[in-house]
């Protein structure tokens, strides 16, 4: 970038920064979310409820479900690793 550019750029350069550290956010909420570990640990909490009996079946099933999925999704799901 040119010093003029640079110059011209320079009232929007706050906004570049918000733009970079969202991006940053935004990869590691779906880096946690898309984590193994942290899947199978909501899958040890909704059997624990189950056995509980704080939750009812059909819901610890439909909940299992979902997260089963979520696992499958983040295992096929190419990895953006970046250097």
């Amino acid at each position: 970038m040119g010093l003029f550019t640079g110059l011209l750029t320079l009232p929007i350069a706050p906004v570049r920064g918000v733009i970079a550290i969202a991006e940053v956010i935004q990869r590691e909420a779906e880096a946690q979310w898309n984590s193994p570990a942290a899947i199978r640990r909501e899958l040890e909490e909704v059997a624990e409820l189950r056995e509980r009996g704080l939750i009812e079946e059909d819901e610890a099933a439909e909940r299992e479900d979902t997260l089963i999925r979520r696992l499958i999704e983040a295992r096929s799901a190419p990895r953006n690793e970046e250097v």
